[in-house]
């Protein structure tokens, strides 16, 4: 009999406090390998505050996030920073919900990626440009840009670009703050295409955080909903928003469908 396959991640009775304030509180969640989750709720809800303690960039009072990385189980929070450094990355991409966030804004679009890949242990000229005009060219920007500066892009191209430089040492784990915010209707629908196709191509896992139900629906397998640091409501994606059980949640459908 085979034994169950490890979650590529983990998070156990995860806390984190701003002073008086609850940033998050006793979350509880695995995912497994090649699943989306979409965390959801308003503006202060405490997703971003869970995105950036499960990702790494800051430490919770009590918890662990347990990633299965390729030399073993790691619980992030009680690990070396070195091996943390090391795991963010070699294993885990992020995408900011700000582009300037994630990218140098006065390096080439090709340098963005290849500072990635060199960070990797990549050295030979010729390789990290062909594989920065690769995933140039997969993330929709035309390859004759590959040496404009990323603060000549409009925003969608930015983002994309920033997707780009996150894929391309193919990481384990992505982990995205709003990635579609502040995007025109046209510009976030043609990033949700992109980033649809290489959710599927590459077998994904991927942790993202939203206040559109509309992008959770189209990229997410599960969905978990947040709610004043807590998390109030997490299963299937299509069940959470056909019948959602918490009345948040319901109050959270039903707005949109009003609008």
């Amino acid at each position: 009999m085979k034994s169950p396959t490890p979650a590529l991640l983990e998070v156990r009775n995860l806390t984190k406090y701003y002073g008086r304030y609850i940033g998050c509180r006793g979350i509880d969640f695995t995912l497994q390998c090649g699943e989306v989750l979409a965390v959801v709720g308003e503006s202060g809800s405490g997703k971003s505050t869970l995105l950036s303690c499960i990702s790494g960039l800051m430490a919770p009072n009590s918890g662990q996030v347990v990633f299965d990385s390729a030399k073993g189980a790691v619980d992030l929070c009680d690990c070396s920073e070195v091996r943390r450094r090391e795991i963010l990355r070699s294993e885990m991409g992020i995408v900011h919900q700000n582009p300037r966030d994630g990218l140098r804004m006065r390096i080439s679009a090709g340098g963005n990626i290849g500072e990635r890949l060199m960070a990797n242990g990549w050295r030979h000229y010729g390789r990290i440009r062909d594989a920065a005009l690769r995933w140039i060219e997969r993330v929709e920007i035309d390859t004759k840009r590959v040496d404009d500066l990323p603060m000549t892009f409009s925003g969608g191209m930015q983002q994309r670009l920033q997707v780009a430089r996150s894929l391309v040492t193919r990481p384990r784990l992505v982990f995205m703050d709003e990635p579609t915010s502040g995007l025109d209707v046209s510009v976030q629908a043609r990033l949700l295409d992109v980033l649809r196709r290489l959710v599927s191509e590459l077998s994904l896992s991927l942790v993202f955080v939203t206040h559109d139900l509309g992008v959770a629906r189209l990229l997410a397998h599960r969905m978990m909903v947040m709610k004043r640091g807590r998390a109030i409501e997490t299963g299937l994606t299509d069940q959470v928003l056909d019948d959602p059980q918490h009345p948040y949640t319901q109050l959270l459908v039903s707005s949109i469908l009003r609008n």
